[in-house]
Order: structure tokens, then C-alpha cells, then sequence
């Protein structure tokens, strides 16, 4: 008489690879997380610097820098990709240079990133960040 062994996985040899599958799981998504968190900030660092590519034009036709107000009359709106993650703000020196000074802060599941500052002079704040 012949035996046949039985074909297939026991139940032991299942759950080790539940807890191997389990274990790199907990370990790759929070890393996943922190990609799309710096995915969205490089896309509003981007619509930041285009914003102040904007101001040095409407400085070089109006001798002033434009308040947020007159570059969204002028037809400029955050990409949606942006706007669902990011609200900004545009305030303007009239000092002797004038200056400007571009905050983007972060909503929904972007918030715990902290808001991102460009100055007119350069100047990126958080410096971690950039």
C-alpha cells in the first residue's frame, strides 16, 4: 500500500507569514507617509517660487509688489493638487526696497508638516524643509 502525503500549508507556516507580511508593513508605511508629505511640500514649494517669479514681474511693470488680492484678480489660482493641502498668504512691505513675504500653511493630513516661508530676499524658512 502507498501513502499519499497531503499537499498544502499548515496553519503555523500561514501565520509565520501573517506576521512576516505584518511586520514589513509597519515598517514601510510610515516611511510611505513621510514620501507623500514631502511630495506635497515640493509641489508648494514650487507654486511658491512661481509666486515670487510673479511678484518680480508685477515689481518690474508697477514699481510694487502685488498684494494676493491683485494676483488672484489677474488670474492666478493654486493648482488643486495645491490648494487641497495648502493655504497661503502674501504680505507686502511698502518700505524703501519694498518686500514680500510668500507663507503657505498646511491643511488636512499635510498640517503636521508646518508652514513654509519665502521671502522676498531669498530667505526659505524652515531651512530643514527646503
Amino acid at each position: 500500500m502507498m501513502l499519499t502525503r497531503a499537499k498544502g500549508f499548515t496553519l503555523i507556516e500561514l501565520m509565520v507569514t501573517v506576521v512576516i507580511v505584518a511586520i514589513l508593513a509597519a515598517i514601510a508605511y510610515p516611511s510611505y507617509q513621510q514620501y507623500i508629505i514631502r511630495g506635497k511640500r515640493a509641489a508648494a514649494q514650487a507654486q511658491m517660487m512661481d509666486i515670487a517669479n510673479r511678484e518680480q514681474q508685477y515689481l518690474l511693470a508697477n514699481r510694487a509688489y502685488a498684494s494676493k488680492s491683485a494676483l488672484e484678480s489677474g488670474g492666478y489660482s493654486l493648482p488643486s493638487e495645491v490648494s487641497s493641502n495648502y493655504g497661503y498668504d502674501i504680505s507686502i512691505s511698502a518700505g524703501t526696497p519694498p518686500s514680500f513675504t510668500i507663507t503657505f500653511t498646511p491643511t488636512g493630513s499635510q498640517a503636521s508638516d508646518g508652514a513654509l516661508v519665502l521671502n522676498s530676499d531669498g530667505s526659505k524658512s524652515p531651512s530643514s524643509k527646503w
